[in-house]
């Protein structure tokens, strides 16, 4: 048995109700999430199957998962691309004059074509001579977060949720977002400073999809929790073990080495459609 969160804002009438479960034989309402937004179907074929029946309906988000609980207990989440709808890097190098060098080696990293240590040193070394100063100017003048990832962030801790933030970008970046949408740990890389100006190296061990993964597992064993309760979601092929291993992984606006192995995506929603999935209607949400 599987059981699909199907999410059209503001358009999830009696109408288009009736027009989603003639896509399946058997299927049938379980509850609605929130009229109008999000309703909960229920089907005995497999999360696979359910879920192909759904996605490509245009306009229309679909989380499959198992019947049981839904809330979950801890959210790890990628930066750049995810929470915020920027790759840092490459708007840092716009600042060197070398975006367009950068940004190509960041598409083929997260498309899984590089490896992605290799690429981060390549990336970084375009960036030597770069003044710090210019870290401060791209936050404040180019870095935005991802729709409803604040009120997806901040809901799930106000409800006794971990949130966590891993990056395979920069802590000068990632410590600043993760304070403006709510996330209570953060882990990413350091850039090498000298004499105010980038060295164009990075400084200590490289937070990588292993490390990203082992982040998870460190903050799941801490919680004392199962794979279960764990809500995971990136973008790109860096965020796949991350994403695999969680009881509810998301590829959002996803590379197709992502897709791949996700539970499902979220390609027309914001990131706080993710709260319905688990649930929760927006009148218990935090809206920030």
């Amino acid at each position: 048995m599987a059981i699909a969160t199907l999410i059209a804002a503001g358009r999830l009438d009696e109408r288009f109700l009736a027009a989603a479960l003639t896509r399946i034989d058997g299927v049938r309402l379980a509850r609605w999430v929130e009229p109008g937004n999000a309703a909960d179907l229920e089907t005995n074929l497999g999360q696979g199957e359910m879920r192909a029946a759904y996605e490509g309906w245009e306009g229309v988000d679909v989380i499959v998962h198992p019947p049981g609980p839904r809330e979950k207990k801890l959210l790890v989440a990628d930066m750049d691309s995810t929470m915020i709808g920027q790759e840092c890097i490459d708007e840092l190098a716009d600042y060197a004059g070398v975006k367009p060098q950068v940004a190509a080696i960041t598409e083929r990293a997260m498309r899984g074509e590089l490896d992605f240590i290799g690429a981060l040193h390549e990336r970084v070394a375009l960036l030597k001579g770069l003044k710090e100063n210019a870290i401060a100017h791209c936050l404040a003048e180019r870095v935005r977060p991802n729709p409803g990832a604040a009120t997806l962030v901040r809901t799930m801790a106000a409800r006794g949720a971990m949130t966590l933030l891993v990056s395979g970008g920069f802590t000068a970046f990632a410590g600043p977002v993760a304070e403006e949408i709510g996330f209570a740990q953060v882990e990413a890389n350091d850039l090498a400073v000298e004499d105010g100006h980038l060295t164009g190296k990075v400084a200590g061990p490289i937070v990588d999809s292993a490390q990203k993964l082992r982040a998870l597992e460190n903050a799941r064993d801490e919680l004392d929790i199962e794979n279960t309760d764990v809500l995971a979601i990136g973008d790109g092929a860096n965020d796949a073990p991350m994403v695999a291993a969680s009881g509810l992984g998301i590829a959002y606006r996803a590379k197709p080495a992502l897709i791949a192995v996700a539970d499902a995506r979220l390609d027309h929603h914001g990131l706080d459609a993710l709260l319905w999935a688990q649930g929760i209607p927006r009148a218990s949400w935090v809206v920030a």
